[in-house]
């Protein structure tokens, strides 16, 4: 399979284009000669800047109707061999309209939401129970990469030496540091800030640093000061301090990161820093931080069952549970089990 130019159409968030990375750098190994551009968001784009041999295009969507108009402009003079849409949101399925290539691959039937299948041609293979990665993966397999391939994932997101000289001041790369990333885009996905507190003066004990990150929305910045009210030990407040390639580097320094379902714990993973992730709402098997699955402290499941009656493997994959006091469950003796383990396997 001969491939010049491969469009991606993944636009958001920066948990899933983590993800995408492993698939796109995946393809650029299999098929090194092929021009690769992607369509992305703004915010998202900041990350993934300089992404080697990759062609970014900005669709925002705060533009309204004239990021349709804006995208189909930036394209006008493109021709693709293949698109791979990535995203199954009507947004993105209403661009991808706009994007001219001779082959346009889409998710399987099972995933196909919102008018997916309208816009594309072909499908990936249906999965049993994937992780998000995975289901991007399979967009790399269908152009010809082996499946062999997901025990050899990378990721190289590039970084600046500024960004690189700013991380480095507030976390040396050799510290024991556990960084804390404690806010999700939505609030009944974080745990409570004293027991945040708790698990940074446990870490403290044992000889660690302990730093917040996040970005600079209210309720990121609202949470880590109740965690440092409540904390006794030294905390480094870097919560909308940091760029997101700023924050990259952070995570990458980092020992260990505590999370909830947020994009920071993705973006660690990218940097291979083990990630305690903490959930309640959504399956860790499905969009737990990839390689650190083993050490997510979750209630999801119990949850799942009391509200379904019926373990994952019985329903739809990828069903939510519901509540607003859900993650209260994750118990700090758990969180502190996860931590003891990571800190044993890892040799912290």
């Amino acid at each position: 399979m001969s491939l010049k130019s491969i469009c991606i159409l993944r636009l958001s968030a920066i948990g899933d284009v983590c993800h995408a990375v492993a698939a796109v750098q995946a393809i650029q190994r299999q098929h090194p000669n092929a021009k690769i551009t992607w369509i992305i968001g703004k915010i998202e784009k900041a990350l993934l800047d300089g992404l080697p041999n990759v062609e970014f295009v900005i669709f925002d969507k705060s533009q309204g109707k004239q990021a349709f108009k804006q995208l189909k402009h930036d394209l006008s003079s493109q021709s693709f061999d293949v698109l791979l849409h990535m995203q199954v949101a009507l947004r993105a399925n209403w661009a991808a309209q706009f994007i001219p290539a001779k082959r346009k691959i889409g998710f399987d039937w099972h995933r196909a939401k919102e008018l997916h299948a309208l816009f594309t041609k072909e499908r990936i293979k249906p999965q049993t129970e994937p992780h998000v990665l995975e289901g991007f993966f399979a967009f790399a397999e269908k152009l010809g990469v082996p499946e062999s391939e997901l025990q050899n994932l990378s990721w190289f997101i590039p970084v600046s030496e500024q960004d690189i000289n700013f991380a480095n001041e507030h976390i040396k790369p050799e510290s024991k540091t556990l960084v804390i990333s404690p806010a999700a885009s939505k609030k009944e996905r974080n745990w409570l800030p004293d027991r945040y507190a708790e698990i940074a003066d446990y870490a403290s004990q044992q000889g660690f640093q302990v730093a917040l990150c996040g970005g600079p929305a209210s309720i990121d910045r609202e949470l880590g000061d109740a965690i440092k009210q409540h904390a006794n030990g030294e905390i480094t407040d870097l919560i909308g301090k940091t760029s997101l390639k700023q924050m990259l580097v952070c995570l990458k320094n980092a020992s260990i990161v505590l999370a909830p379902d947020t994009g920071p714990a993705h973006m660690a993973v990218t940097q291979g820093t083990p990630v305690l992730g903490l959930y309640a709402h959504s399956n860790p098997k499905r969009t737990g931080p990839y390689l650190y699955q083993d050490y997510v402290a979750e209630v999801y499941h119990q949850n799942l069952m009391a509200q379904k009656g019926k373990p994952a493997n019985k329903l739809k994959w990828g069903t939510r549970v519901k509540g607003s006091e859900l993650m209260t469950q994750i118990s700090v003796d758990l969180v502190k089990q996860k931590f003891d383990a990571l800190v044993a396997d890892f040799n912290l």
